[in-house]
């Protein structure tokens, strides 16, 4: 199986997830930036309000590539307490980190939702939708974040994730839909037939058209 784009690909995810549009409360939040396009079409089909789940890595010093946790825009952080440890990362390091991702996220927000409000999620169910899943860091980091957010369910809807990252995922979310679960993989984008990136701009196209969509 392959995908035409995000929208086809959105459009795949909202329709296995249609039980759940009779689900009260439910919250789509989308993934920066891909991510996005398909949780419009998620939200679209299942009448449900989207939001972004913004979310920024902590790196570590000089190793941008690898992330030592995440703080997500409420002020929530995720740490890797073995990373920390093994690459020495010290506690100014992590304020520091913090501080400038947290600003990074401020901006983020101002972009994309303009002067509307984040959406509520305390007591919410919730769908949490990427274009794709590699490693799983991110999703987790974000299963983590909504769990301290008191949400009432945390369903993960991703097109395509190797089989490795979807059972490890299963044991975090309380339900994980995926269309495609290979057990040889190397990037999302060979699932895509096209996978241009996705702009700040259209992001927050999408989030302005969903003011139509279920409050």
């Amino acid at each position: 199986m392959m995908f035409r784009d995000r929208e086809d690909a959105g459009r795949r995810v909202g329709e296995a997830l249609g039980a759940k549009a009779r689900t009260e409360g439910l919250v789509v939040l989308g993934i920066p930036r891909g991510g996005v396009v398909v949780a419009y079409q998620v939200a679209r089909l299942l009448n449900a309000p989207l939001d972004v789940f913004l979310s920024a890595k902590l790196p570590v010093p000089d190793q941008e590539e690898l992330a030592f946790g995440a703080l997500v825009e409420d002020g929530t952080c995720v740490l890797n307490g073995e990373i920390i440890r093994a690459a020495h990362v010290s506690p100014l390091q992590i304020e520091d980190a913090r501080a400038a991702a947290a600003e990074r996220l401020r901006a983020k927000a101002s972009r994309y939702r303009s002067d509307r409000s984040a959406v509520e999620l305390n007591g919410r169910p919730v769908i949490a939708v990427d274009d794709g899943i590699a490693t799983g860091a991110s999703m987790k980091a974000a299963i983590q974040a909504l769990r301290a957010k008191q949400v009432v369910g945390v369903t993960v809807a991703v097109p395509v994730a190797p089989a490795a990252t979807c059972a490890r995922l299963r044991l975090l979310a309380d339900d994980l839909v995926c269309l495609i679960e290979p057990k040889e993989f190397s990037a999302v984008s060979q699932f895509y037939a096209d996978f241009r990136q996705t702009t700040d701009d259209e992001v927050a196209e999408l989030l302005r058209r969903t003011t139509t969509f279920a409050p």
